[in-house]
C-alpha cells in the first residue's frame, strides 16, 4: 500500500527509547522530514543520525513534554524549520510503579506517571493545534497501551494515566475533526525491549519464584498469537494511522497486542 508519506512532517516525542526508535525510522525509511523531541538528547542524536544515513531530514528539539511552554516552543521550532507540521506522534511515556497495589503507590508516583503520560501527551496535542486548524489537515497518533483498555492488577498508576489518555484522545478527535484533523490511539501490549526485560519480566520472575526466560513466556501466552509484539510492529500502526489511507479513522484505539485486549 502506498502510505503517501513522503515529505511530511512529523514532529515525534519519545523518539529514541525502546519503541520510540522503532517509530522513528519507520517514518525516515517512509521519506518523512522528522522533530525529533524529547529530554535525552544523547540518545536521540545517534537515532538522528541513523535517520539522516536513511536519506530523510531530522532536526532534534530539546523538550521536556510535562512542560506546556517547552511543547509551544517545539512545535515552533518544527514550523521554522520545515514551514508546517502535518503529522503528532506522542511515543514519550513511563512505566510507573509495577507490582505494587493501589493503595501501596505513593501521591508522587500516581502524579508522575499521570504528568508525563497524560498531561505530556495534553501539551503536544494542544501545541500543535493551531496549526492543523490553519491547515486545515493533521494527524494525532498516541501511543497509548493495552493496559489502558483492561484492568491490570499491580499497575494502578500506568492504567489509569492510559485509560485517561483514551479520553483525551477520543475528545480531541471529535472537537478536531470538523478541520480535518484525524486523533487515534496505537495501544501496545508487551513490547520487546529494554522496559520489558529489565522491568516487567524480573518483576514477575521474582514474585511468582520462576526463571526470567519462563515469565517471558508467560506474558507471551497471554495473547491469541503466543508472541510479545515488536517496536516494528508498533509503528506500522502509527504509519497506517498517520497517513491518508486511514483518512476516515478517528478516535479509535488499536490494539497491536497479539489479540488480547479485545479478546
Amino acid at each position: 500500500m502506498e502510505l503517501g508519506l513522503k515529505s511530511r512532517v512529523v514532529m515525534i516525542t519519545g523518539p529514541a527509547k525502546g519503541m520510540g526508535e522503532a517509530v522513528t525510522l519507520a517514518f525516515a525509511a517512509e521519506g518523512c522530514r522528522l522533530a525529533l523531541v524529547g529530554r535525552d538528547l544523547d540518545a536521540i542524536e545517534p537515532v538522528a543520525a541513523k535517520v539522516r544515513a536513511l536519506g530523510a531530514e531530522a532536526i532534534v528539539i530539546p523538550c521536556d513534554i510535562t512542560d506546556g511552554a517547552h511543547c509551544a516552543g517545539a512545535a515552533e521550532r518544527t514550523l521554522a524549520a520545515f514551514g508546517r507540521i502535518d503529522v503528532l506522534v506522542n511515543v514519550a511515556g513511563g512505566s510507573g510503579p509495577v507490582g505494587k497495589t493501589g493503595w501501596e503507590t505513593t501521591r508522587e508516583e500516581f502524579d508522575e506517571i499521570v504528568e508525563l503520560n497524560m498531561a505530556g501527551c495534553f501539551n503536544t496535542m494542544s501545541a500543535v493545534m493551531p496549526t492543523f486548524i490553519d491547515q486545515r489537515y493533521g494527524k494525532i497518533v498516541n501511543v497509548g497501551g493495552t493496559f489502558g483498555m483492561r484492568g491490570r492488577a499491580g499497575r494502578m498508576a500506568y492504567s489509569a494515566s492510559k485509560w485517561g489518555l483514551r479520553g483525551i484522545t477520543k475528545s480531541f478527535a471529535l472537537e478536531a475533526g470538523p478541520y480535518n484533523v484525524n486523533v487515534n490511539c496505537v495501544a501496545p501490549g508487551m513490547v520487546e525491549g529494554p522496559r520489558f526485560r529489565g522491568k516487567v519480566v524480573p518483576e514477575m520472575a521474582r514474585r511468582l519464584g520462576i526463571t526470567e526466560e519462563e515469565a517471558a513466556e508467560r506474558h507471551a501466552a497471554d495473547y491469541a498469537l503466543r508472541r510479545v509484539s515488536t517496536g516494528e510492529d508498533v509503528a506500522k500502526a502509527c504509519l497506517f494511522l498517520a497517513s491518508d489511507a486511514a483518512r476516515q479513522i478517528t478516535g479509535v484505539d488499536l490494539p497491536v497486542d497479539g489479540g488480547w485486549a479485545s479478546l
